[in-house]
């Protein structure tokens, strides 16, 4: 069994676990970051693959992340070019949607506010003349349709390019590799894992749980226990289905519940989703149920009535929400940090979060170790390092 001394040890390798190896490894710190597949292997790479602000947050008052995935995607935009792109989005109001095009109109106000004016933000109205130019979209008890700009990644190639960046400002890797125990002593964390058949041991003062939906599997291995924080799983489910979109992306409401619902181009395909549906069980085994294929293309049917609807793919991601009784869509979608400090340890479990604020995880947890850790100088600034594909 070998060994080694690290600042941080990230356990779990989606977007959030490889933005915080990014961040502590700019802010002049030495991190591994261990994962168990492959980087993006779980929710990470079955997300919408949205970079957005979040408009449809702005109904539950969440201004502060809207606010944040605004200034985000701003970065995202600048330092991404080839990964992150600008599309237009389209909401079609119709004579029985719930949301009037006044709402939708106040909305998309605020939205452009929030992300303070600035060109991306920009918003109007399709006028009548082009809505036949809209992909099929049904024009029958059509009113409105805004069209507004956010932007779309490959979320999985996002999370492998921002982990070069982490590696090349000294972040090590061990992938795949099996996180079997972490114990705390006086001055630390004495992390196990298995790599390579190798069973391997490892000494951080701060680790950091970033498993997503793993998460309190993972806290199940540590010692003594850390504080847990209540959570439902939440699974979404996406189908894509034959023939491109030309126009950009769809943000539909469900007629069923009234749910947002994405239709989007994606590569030569189209992508939709997503659901909510409760999950229990082994995150490792989620997969689309059959009444989430049905409720996804009779949703796609309703507005475009003349596209195919034979299913070429489907799969499904986890959401962690904070446990509740009211509809998923209702929860705070804020990225909650609960951490353990026992001077000079510290524990921090990442819940939740979303794709776009995963720079915003990184600084945070950055500020919430710096208290164990020694006093070192920055390597780099994460607003300013470029991002490239495969």
């Amino acid at each position: 069994m070998t060994s080694a001394t690290y600042d941080v040890v990230v356990v779990g390798g989606g977007i959030h676990g490889v933005g915080i190896a990014q961040a502590v490894a700019a802010a002049g710190y030495r991190i591994l970051l261990i994962e168990q597949t492959a980087l993006a292997s779980g929710t990470s790479g079955r997300s919408s693959k949205l970079i957005h602000g979040g408009l449809r947050y702005l109904e539950t008052a969440q201004l502060r992340l809207v606010h944040e995935s605004l200034r985000e995607r701003a970065v995202l935009l600048a330092l991404a070019p080839d990964l992150v792109r600008r599309v237009p989005f389209h909401i079609p109001i119709y004579r029985d949607t719930v949301r009037r095009p006044w709402k939708v109109g106040v909305g998309l106000s605020l939205y452009a506010l929030l992300g303070g004016l600035a060109p991306d933000t920009k918003f109007a109205r399709v006028p009548h003349n082009a809505w036949a130019d809209l992909d099929g979209l049904r024009t029958n008890g059509l009113q409105t349709v805004w069209r507004y700009y956010d932007a779309q990644t490959d979320d999985a190639a996002l999370t492998r390019a921002v982990m070069r960046s982490a590696i090349e400002l000294g972040a090590e890797l061990a992938c795949p590799a099996e996180f079997v125990a972490a114990t705390r002593l006086n001055e630390g964390y004495r992390i196990a894992y298995r790599e390579a058949g190798e069973e391997k041991e490892r000494f951080c003062r701060a680790l950091v749980n970033a498993a997503g939906p793993w998460v309190d599997l993972v806290a199940q291995r540590v010692t003594p226990a850390p504080r847990r924080f209540a959570i439902d799983l939440v699974q979404g489910t996406h189908i894509i289905l034959p023939g491109h979109l030309t126009q950009g992306v769809y943000y539909l409401e469900a007629p069923w519940d009234h749910r947002a619902i994405f239709v989007m181009p994606w590569y030569d395909r189209t992508l939709v989703g997503t659901t909510e549906s409760p999950y229990t069980g082994d995150p490792a085994f989620v997969h689309p149920l059959p009444e989430e294929l049905v409720y996804l293309q009779k949703t796609v049917r309703h507005y475009f009535p003349e596209r195919n609807l034979d299913i070429v793919d489907s799969f499904s991601g986890l959401r962690v929400l904070p446990l509740g009784s009211s509809r998923p869509f209702r929860r705070p979608r804020e990225t909650i940090f609960l951490r353990d400090t026992f001077d000079p340890v510290c524990y921090i479990a990442i819940y939740g979060g979303k794709l776009t604020g995963y720079r915003a995880t990184g600084a945070r947890v950055v500020r919430l170790v710096r208290g164990v850790l020694p006093q070192v100088s920055p390597v780099a600034d994460t607003a300013r390092i470029p991002l490239v594909p495969d």
